[in-house]
């Protein structure tokens, strides 16, 4: 099953101020501007093994790192700017960034604060992936990296907290978590309803229906935590923070992992169970299980023991992991001392960079 990443990262100058990330954008055809200017994503391509990925994550990544200091720039893993004024990160203006803001309204701003990360697996048993993809949703936590939000402590997970709770909170078809499904048909009649939905809204809401239709389709005009993407084509995860590189990948193996054994053998919703069926099918908890779970993730984290025994049911390993949220303190942050924690953020990036490139 091939996998690929796409990762956010802020960009800061050497005081740890948000600048433009613009400098760095033609280090390679993998490195995008984000909607707003103190963001760039860094894409892998779809890679067969681990180690493949690994190298093709760490060299990209290395190379934007390189350009970043010929700039006086660095890349900052937080899932927020911990403390910044909406002043501090302007919108790249597009057509699809301005419907959004028209539609979703005031709330659509909160998403200018996150940074994350996207794992893209191949499709094949589509069901199967979608459903254990759902069930897998809280591992966010294991790599929880900004707890912050404008400098006030919102909850150990702010970012997931931030899209679904507050942007997409009066759009959830659009950005919360769906429940299980029976075929790619149940699916794909959810997506149109939901979009017929959010067209009627738009439209209601004055955007002009040609530019509503010139920008989105059904599979473009969702952003839920998982999703199909039809013209990659994968199944997409899109709930993890940004964050180091080597808990990143060690996050998307062992995702991975879960859903490949869940493709082969086929996925049962299984409330009570151990992990498998009489028949070896994955067992996934109930959806209501999974929602609980992903509330409980949002507001502890990882320090939630119910989030991890639930983890490791599906067959993931939180001993693995170090959130940088962890690292960061629990208190009202000023600009100052933000900037500071996003210089010392940016010194684990590198850190780590060199650290998982020597181990590759």
């Amino acid at each position: 099953m091939k996998t690929s990443l796409e990762v956010e990262y802020w960009v800061v100058d050497d005081d740890g101020d948000l600048v433009s990330a613009d400098p760095l954008l033609d280090v390679s055809e993998q490195v995008d501007p984000e909607f707003v200017e103190p963001m760039i994503e860094i894409k892998t391509t779809p890679c067969e093994s681990a180690s493949e990925l690994r190298a093709d994550l760490l060299g990209r990544l290395g190379r934007v790192v390189d350009r970043a200091r010929e700039h006086d720039r660095r890349l900052v893993p937080l899932a927020t700017p911990l403390s910044a004024a909406p002043s501090e990160l302007p919108y790249r203006e597009s057509e699809s960034t301005a419907l959004q803001r028209r539609i979703l309204g005031p709330a659509f701003g909160d998403a200018r604060f996150c940074a994350g990360t996207h794992v893209h697996l191949e499709r094949s048993n589509v069901v199967d992936q979608l459903n254990a993809l759902t069930a897998l949703d809280p591992a966010f936590a294991l790599v929880a990296s900004a707890a912050h939000h404008r400098g006030e402590r919102l909850l150990a997970c702010a970012r997931p907290y931030l899209y679904r709770r507050s942007c997409y909170g009066g759009f959830p078809e659009q950005g919360q978590l769906w429940s299980y499904v029976d075929s790619v048909a149940e699916w794909d009649a959810r997506l149109r309803e939901a979009f017929d939905r959010f067209r009627e809204t738009a439209l209601a809401r004055g955007v002009d229906e040609s530019a509503f239709d010139r920008e989105y389709d059904p599979y473009e005009a969702v952003w839920t935590p998982v999703r199909l993407r039809e013209a990659v084509p994968t199944v997409e995860w899109r709930s993890p923070d940004a964050a180091l590189p080597s808990q990143l990948l060690e996050l998307a193996g062992q995702v991975r992992a879960v859903v490949a054994r869940a493709e082969a053998r086929g996925t049962v919703v299984d409330p009570g169970g151990d992990g498998t069926d009489d028949d070896g099918r994955v067992g996934l908890p109930a959806f209501e299980t999974v929602e609980r779970t992903v509330d409980a993730a949002i507001r502890d984290g990882a320090a939630d023991p119910a989030v991890c025994r639930y983890l490791e049911r599906l067959g993931l390993d939180p001993s693995r992991f170090d959130p940088l949220g962890d690292r960061l303190p629990d208190g009202r942050l000023s600009r100052r001392r933000a900037r500071r924690l996003r210089l010392r953020a940016a010194g684990w990036l590198e850190a780590d960079l060199e650290r998982t490139a020597v181990r590759a």
